[in-house]
């Protein structure tokens, strides 16, 4: 009588690359649509800034298409629009994106205490105005900024200050409270996170201790904070850059607010401005992501040396 063989087990380099292909067909969605979105548009506008539109000095001949070289990267480079835009974009991110990190802690930190009742509703509250698109929230605040209209300025009046959140020397103020309003409770839901995932036990063992609720926060969960603070802040610096909506929402009340007033600003209007250039706008767009990077970058290595 014959005796039952085992089964034939498949070779394990066999496995090995079935499951190789599995995680191939796995990935293949995200690598197609990573491609059409995200590489396809950057080698597409790399590639339309060596190329200029040129038009007829009277203009009737339709714009031609020429190749320039580096001649955009010098005439962008050499702008003084750009880098005064670009002071003003980094003036205002300096006082701006401290001030919302701090608020998004602290908010993080309040909801995170074991006094907090209500946590959920809190948390969808200081959330939703981050719901409301940009240009509806710039358009709202442009409204309650208007001078003969607002009640912030009318309150402000009350109390002996006479200010115009419109005028040149507070509209960047006004711009840096439209997107902290916005971007304060999303940024609070990345502390939040980060609190959440942090071990009950040790706080459990602080209060054994002895520590203080306010020692538990300094010596725990700040720290414990820090990759989140790095994510939120570098979220932030790439948001900034790309000043935008609040800008173009509010020239209609602030008249010294030209096309030029933020890079973003140049970009669109190079693209979509009566002297349309997609050549000059790419490059635009191109020196801003580098801007951005190149911050990202130095604010990613202070912090890792400084931790």
């Amino acid at each position: 009588m014959a005796l039952p063989t085992a089964p034939t087990r498949p070779r394990a380099g066999a496995r090995r690359r079935s499951e190789a292909r599995t995680g191939w067909l796995f990935l293949l969605p995200f690598g197609l649509l990573f491609t059409l979105v995200f590489l396809i548009p950057i080698v597409v506008s790399v590639y339309n800034s060596f190329f200029s539109t040129r038009r007829s000095s009277l203009g009737l001949a339709a714009p031609e298409t020429v190749f320039v070289g580096l001649s955009n990267y010098v005439d962008v480079l050499t702008s003084s629009q750009l880098w005064l835009g670009m002071g003003r974009v980094v003036g205002y991110a300096a006082v701006q994106i401290p001030i919302m990190i701090l608020a998004a802690l602290a908010l993080a930190l309040l909801l995170d205490s074991v006094a907090a009742r209500h946590v959920t509703f809190y948390r969808l509250a200081y959330f939703l105005p981050y719901a409301i698109p940009g240009v509806i929230a710039a358009m709202v605040w442009t409204y309650l900024y208007q001078p003969n209209l607002s009640p912030i300025v009318q309150a402000l009046h009350a109390v002996g200050l006479d200010v115009n959140l419109l005028a040149p020397g507070t509209v960047l103020g006004s711009m840096a409270n439209i997107t902290t309003w916005t971007f304060t409770g999303y940024n609070m839901l990345i502390f939040l996170a980060a609190l959440q995932a942090v071990p009950r036990e040790l706080y459990e063992a602080a209060r054994m201790d002895g520590a203080s609720e306010w020692r538990i926060v300094r010596a725990i969960k700040v720290p414990m904070l820090r990759g989140a603070t790095m994510l939120a802040v570098l979220l932030s610096i790439i948001g900034t850059i790309q000043l935008f909506n609040e800008p173009t929402v509010m020239r209609r009340s602030a008249a010294f607010i030209d096309s030029q007033y933020t890079p973003m600003m140049m970009a669109y209007d190079q693209a979509f401005g009566p002297a349309a250039n997609s050549g000059a706008a790419a490059t635009v767009s191109i020196v801003m992501a580098a801007v951005a990077g190149v911050l990202a970058w130095a604010y990613t290595v202070v912090s890792r040396r400084t931790s």
